[in-house]
């Protein structure tokens, strides 16, 4: 990953990998484990780029309907 500025304040962003929330749905929750985003350094935003985020569409599309939470494992 290259360097990026944050949109939010300007500074640096780092790589970092993480776990975040999707909301999928209405009322489902989806949790991905160990997914590289770019974070700020100085107020922790994140950025998720395009390559990752298709990727992460994916995982997303083959959510269980009827589960309320589930949680993924991003795999590189």
């Amino acid at each position: 990953m290259h360097a990026l500025k944050c949109h939010q304040c300007g500074a640096e962003t780092e790589d970092v990998v993480t776990d975040l929330p999707f909301k999928v749905r209405g009322n489902s929750i989806v949790i991905i484990k160990d997914l590289p985003v770019r974070q700020c350094g100085n107020c922790s935003e994140y950025l998720i780029e395009d390559a990752v985020m298709a990727k992460v569409d994916i995982l997303l599309s083959r959510v269980d309907a009827s589960a309320e939470v589930e949680i993924l494992r991003y795999a590189a």
